[in-house]
């Protein structure tokens, strides 16, 4: 679509929802701003950081986190960001991995890092009253040039996350399509209760840049503030994923004054796991507008979006991104069939870094299988269900999480986890999200409504809530380890109702 940028015609604005009072004012405005930016990445020039490094960055949601992701980018270094509750163990293996020479991070002094020598380890750029003036703007030209932009990871909730290098040119057009197809404003509030250092997260910073308007940064982790701070500040589009919104339903209910103050939001949107119909019901009766879901992929980065025009499912592609559903036979899917998703885009990875460094390049003319369940209907519109991974029962073929979506008609948050048995196939182990801790055979009950005589589960296991990845996913690695359930193994435990 486009490798350059057009001139800023507004001023991007970054607020500190952090650690200010409600309505504080801790702000940098356009010039502000830039000056900021360009004073970091000269301190960082200065500690001997230079074009084309690969440069591990790490640290929770901050206005120096912003300031010090621009300054990199301005830079034109390669970014490797890391979520700052990673181990130590997991964030060494990704900087060998994606051979860092740098880390940057949020601790105020310089720490050890394994494989970096200790000079390379560099905090956070602070201002600096002895800094050069900037009379200059930010350029981030060079970045959406660079062949090797971002190395994120996938999420890792089936499997060990994966290293992928985005170019910048991908990464410019795809938020280029988004803001496009979003309508954002230069007057628009965006006020994420995401970690930066994830794709979703990521991408709303590149999308407050692009569309020169206001980025709050909230406490996410503390909902409550964060809500309060969005409210304060006039927020008009809000992004979490559906674990957050859950949560922020709590708030605004035990709030009625948070809930008033978020009446300005126009955008609600969602993604990160599939939304539970459940939530997109009762968020819509809450707050008057619907959750906008979106379709994604760190491989590929937005595919399909809802918009307030068009909100049901994940909306329709974005404008040049291709989707097509296949049966198992490597036919097309008709209109509303469940099937592999497929897609072109001109948001596609360079590749996936493999354990020496190297890129194992795609294909940008063929079509990328996503490895996940959904449908088109006729008009278009996308429904994706979860991840494409076909169980066989009784002379069926199942899919876990496309059952998920039916169970959740019973009113709670649903994980269907097969476990291979000799006998049936494999065993479906229904585990519920209940707070209240009703009984597995009230569940079972509510459950067989929704499904067919051989869907139903073959246990039934009641938890308070689902372990969530850091990037708000659920956790199924964690929720097997939980209840015993390897994929392997046998019927496990957790009140197990039936056989």
């Amino acid at each position: 679509m486009t490798d350059t940028i057009a001139p800023p015609v507004a001023a991007a604005r970054l607020v500190d929802g952090t650690a200010a009072p409600l309505g504080g004012t801790g702000r940098l405005d356009g010039p502000t701003l830039d000056r900021r930016i360009r004073a970091a990445a000269h301190a960082l020039r200065q500690r001997g950081l230079r074009t084309g490094d690969r440069v591990l960055v790490q640290g929770d949601n901050s206005v120096d986190y912003v300031v010090t992701l621009l300054a990199l980018m301005h830079l034109d270094t390669s970014l490797i960001p890391l979520d700052h509750r990673l181990s130590p163990a997991d964030a060494a293996a990704a900087g060998r991995q994606a051979r860092a020479r740098w880390l940057v991070t949020a601790a105020d002094r310089a720490t050890t890092f394994p494989g970096l020598p200790d000079g390379r380890v560099v905090p956070y750029p602070r201002p600096s009253a002895d800094a050069p003036p900037a009379p200059a703007a930010v350029d981030l030209a060079p970045w959406f040039r660079r062949p090797d932009a971002l190395v994120l990871w996938s999420s890792g909730t089936t499997g060990r996350p994966k290293g992928i290098i985005k170019p910048g040119g991908a990464v410019l057009d795809n938020s280029v399509r988004t803001l496009r197809a979003m309508g954002y404003r230069d007057d628009d509030v965006l006020a994420p209760l995401l970690p930066f250092s994830h794709q979703y997260g990521l991408s709303v910073i590149l999308l407050w840049w692009l569309a020169r308007c206001t980025l709050l940064v909230t406490p996410y982790q503390r909902l409550d503030a964060a809500a309060g701070q969005a409210a304060a500040h006039g927020a008009t589009a809000v992004d979490a994923a559906p674990s957050t919104y859950h949560s922020l339903l709590g708030v605004v209910r035990r709030r009625p004054e948070v809930r008033a103050g978020l009446a300005g939001v126009r955008l609600w949107g969602v993604g990160g796991a599939p939304l539970p119909a459940p939530l997109a019901e009762n968020f819509h009766r809450t707050m008057g507008r619907p959750l906008l879901d979106g379709y994604g992929l760190t491989e590929l980065g937005n595919v399909a979006l809802a918009t307030p025009e068009a909100p049901h499912g994940c909306g329709r592609p974005l404008p040049g991104v291709r989707l097509r559903v296949m049966r198992p036979d490597g036919t097309p899917a008709g209109p509303g069939e469940l099937g592999g998703i497929e897609v072109r885009s001109p948001g596609l990875m360079a590749g996936y870094l493999q354990e020496d460094g190297s890129l194992t390049p795609v294909d940008p003319d063929a079509w990328y299988p996503t490895a996940d369940l959904g449908s088109v209907d006729a008009d278009g519109t996308v429904r994706v269900v979860g991840r494409n991974q076909a169980v066989h029962r009784l002379g069926f073929t199942l899919y876990p999480e496309s059952l998920e979506r039916r169970a959740e008609g019973c009113g709670r948050p649903v994980k269907v986890l097969a476990v291979e048995d000799q006998r049936r196939g494999s065993a479906l182990h229904f585990v519920v999200a209940d707070p209240e801790g009703a009984a597995p055979l009230t569940w079972r009950r509510r459950l067989a409504e929704h499904l067919a005589e051989y869907e139903q589960p073959n246990a039934v296991h009641v938890v308070d809530h689902f372990p969530l990845t850091a990037n708000g996913k659920p956790d199924t690695r964690a929720l097997r380890a939980e209840l015993g359930l390897e994929l392997g193994g046998g019927p496990g435990t957790g009140a197990p109702v039936g056989g």
